[in-house]
């Protein structure tokens, strides 16, 4: 799965609903050796050639018992992302938890469902 239409998808997610609630926050990790060497790099490619204007966070682990606490969570509650651009759905109250693989687009019917329930139960 390519790496623009993920970004421009989250992008516009994050600027259709960010109003309502909706928070994005993006992972970068080398657990599926695609990221580039240094965090300056993957800064780059995020914010500069995709645009992206929600939140990124350093490069970290997101499998395994080395994944950073927010991963262990997620993964807890579900199970280990298999490859990137996995997307984890959180209720307000953190109670519910729903894991979209990389095949679901960021404009998916499913996902932009899955959002608007949730953002209509908070």
């Amino acid at each position: 799965m390519a790496s623009p239409p993920q970004f421009k998808g989250l992008e516009a997610l994050h600027q259709q609903y960010k109003d309502q609630g909706l928070v994005i926050l993006g992972f970068p990790s080398d657990d599926f050796f695609q990221e580039e060497d240094n965090e300056k790099e993957t800064a780059k490619v995020c914010f500069i050639n995709y645009g992206v204007t929600f939140p990124m966070f350093a490069t970290s682990k997101v499998r395994g018992s080395e994944a950073n606490p927010i991963f262990k969570y997620l993964n807890e509650q579900t199970s280990s992302p298999n490859w990137n651009f996995y997307k984890y759905l959180v209720s307000a109250d953190r109670e519910t938890v729903l894991r979209f693989n990389s095949k679901v687009l960021p404009n998916s019917e499913q996902l932009v469902a899955a959002i608007e329930t949730a953002l209509s139960n908070k």
